[in-house]
């Protein structure tokens, strides 16, 4: 079910407390954001471009996270991209410009068409919020970029054969979902016949190892990737094929697997979990040029 960020009235109170159409501030920066996709088939991935040029006499006397609402063609929220910029705001200096590139899946969200990215940056847990330029929509959030979002139709479909644990979802957010991997984890896909990059959005527990775990991606026979899983925190690798990788055959697969696992009811007191864990994957994508 589609929600709004808040209703009119407490959209005017809020809009007049910290600025809206009457908001008076002066901008601290100018945010823009571009996409390397206009069209966006839902559940694929799209490399997302931030960019803040800071006015010439701004100060930020605090550090706040990047705002960043996905909103349908009535404004409606259907999911967020939050995040800590990789410069802190309080660092940032007059006339500086901030850059950097995020790669966001897009959710399997019922919607299909015209979507606008809305922009801001709020203070965590108060109702600050930082004076930007740009096309303000209410609460000092900004329309930054728009996009197009299609059929999960037009993506390459991976079908999870061997090697994997039945899906899992976060208890705070069902958009959030992954599955474990065991010893080894086999995708299946259709060849795309072309250059393509392979998406793989992960995380581990390295702190179940006394070294790190090291995983191997490999198409068909060929190794075409090998990382070492150092911190828990997720990561995504960008794995380019060549048509010619894909070989003559209809039909391919992707293995992706670890040199160790482990147990969580045999290293973590009270866990009744005797499943066998590899890496947790988010995300399995196979992108053609």
């Amino acid at each position: 079910m589609k929600s709004r960020w808040l209703p009119v009235t407490a959209l005017a109170i809020f809009a007049a407390a910290c600025g809206g159409a009457s908001d008076t501030a002066a901008p601290l920066a100018t945010p823009t954001v571009s996409v390397n996709h206009t069209r966006v088939p839902l559940g694929s991935p799209i490399e997302v471009t931030y960019r803040f040029q800071v006015a010439p006499s701004a100060a930020f006397d605090k550090d706040y996270r990047v705002l960043v609402h996905f909103l349908d063609a009535d404004d409606e929220l259907m999911w967020t991209d939050d995040h800590v910029p990789p410069q802190p705001t309080r660092a940032w200096k007059p006339g500086q410009t901030v850059e950097y590139t995020r790669t966001v899946f897009v959710p399997l969200y019922p919607y299909i068409g015209e979507a606008t990215i809305a922009v801001g940056l709020y203070a965590p847990g108060t109702n600050d919020r930082a004076p930007l330029a740009g096309e303000p929509i209410g609460q000092r959030a900004y329309r930054a970029a728009r996009i197009r979002l299609q059929p999960q139709t037009d993506n390459v479909f991976l079908a999870f054969l061997d090697g994997w644990h039945g899906p899992e979802t976060a208890a705070d957010n069902q958009s959030v979902e992954w599955q474990w991997t065991r010893k080894e984890g086999v995708l299946r896909f259709r060849n795309p016949k072309r250059n393509a990059v392979f998406y793989l959005h992960y995380d581990g527990q390295p702190s179940m190892f006394d070294t790190p775990q090291t995983v191997t991606v490999s198409l068909g026979a060929e190794v075409i990737d090998t990382f070492q899983v150092t911190t828990a925190d997720e990561a995504i690798r960008k794995i380019p094929i060549k048509s010619a990788q894909f070989g003559p055959e209809e039909v391919v697969v992707i293995r992706i697997g670890v040199d160790k696992t482990f147990v969580p009811a045999l290293v973590t007191p009270g866990s009744r979990d005797s499943r066998e864990l590899g890496i947790r994957v988010f995300h399995a994508f196979v992108e053609p040029q």
